[in-house]
């Protein structure tokens, strides 16, 4: 018997756990979809998630993405974060330099 107010609770089912990977994409497809490789040197068909659908966040061939993988199909895996490029040595010291020659 239920009580005033109380609603009648389901159980949820446990989502389907993914695996995070992060990848780099190699090729650019047709109607959002990337080939990236992992880290471990594996090939994934990647498609982008909403939330960056909606923010028309742009990837690019080169750029470093996590991705979902399924346990259940890896070859293929939702992309939901680019990640921001590498910074590198080089481009602080060309900073540098510009910095120097200005004074």
């Amino acid at each position: 018997m239920q009580k005033k107010g109380e609603k009648n609770m389901k159980k949820k089912k446990p989502r389907e756990a993914k695996i995070t990977f992060e990848g780099l994409v190699t090729e650019a497809l047709p109607n959002g979809m990337f080939r990236v490789r992992l880290e471990n040197d594996t090939i994934v068909l990647g498609y982008i998630s909403g939330k960056i659908r909606c923010s028309s966040i742009r990837i690019l061939m080169g750029d470093r993405v996590k991705i979902e993988v399924s346990r259940y199909d890896s070859s293929k895996g939702r992309i939901i974060y680019r990640l921001p490029p590498p910074k590198s040595s080089k481009c602080a010291e060309d900073s540098k330099d510009s910095e120097d020659s200005k004074d």
